[in-house]
């Protein structure tokens, strides 16, 4: 089949070492590419449970809530601000959060990550790697081969 790559390449790892430097820097060029995507739903997926991992190794933490830049439907919305090494991100808060976390306020303009230089191939091998999860299937239709149609004469 087309389009469907063999286990044994999705599986091929990237020769970056799985540091908190490189992990937070592949999210960020994830994040940065999930934002344009014409479907970013895996990207979104790979970034939520890589900052999951993380946050539960404790190699990432949660600093406050912040109100979401573009919230739904003009109702106020708060996002939980994470840092992971040099990096920031928002991420859905859950019911603890609002207890747990303080809240920030409006979002600070002019704090920014640093420059990233990694490919999205080579961002999305090393949290795929991370994380454990690849792609189901491609992102292709199935459109059946047309047939052409039998015409038979009146009464046969």
């Amino acid at each position: 089949m087309k389009g469907v790559q063999p286990l044994a390449k999705q599986k091929e790892s990237t020769n970056l070492p799985l540091t908190i430097e490189n992990i937070s820097q592949a999210l960020f060029i994830i994040n940065r590419h999930a934002k344009t995507a014409t479907d970013p739903k895996f990207l979104y997926q790979l970034k939520h449970k890589a900052i999951k991992k993380l946050l539960k190794e404790g190699k990432a933490k949660k600093i406050g809530l912040h109100f979401s830049k573009n919230p739904k439907l003009s109702q106020q919305q708060s996002d939980v601000l994470i840092s992971c090494g040099d990096y920031l991100f928002h991420v859905p808060p859950t019911k603890e959060d609002f207890s747990t976390l303080p809240h920030l306020g409006e979002l600070d303009q002019t704090t920014r990550n640093p420059k990233a230089k990694l490919s999205l191939k080579e961002a999305k091998k090393l949290i795929q790697h991370y994380t454990g999860i690849f792609p189901k299937k491609s992102n292709k239709i199935y459109r059946p081969k047309f047939v052409k149609p039998i015409f038979k004469r009146l009464g046969e």
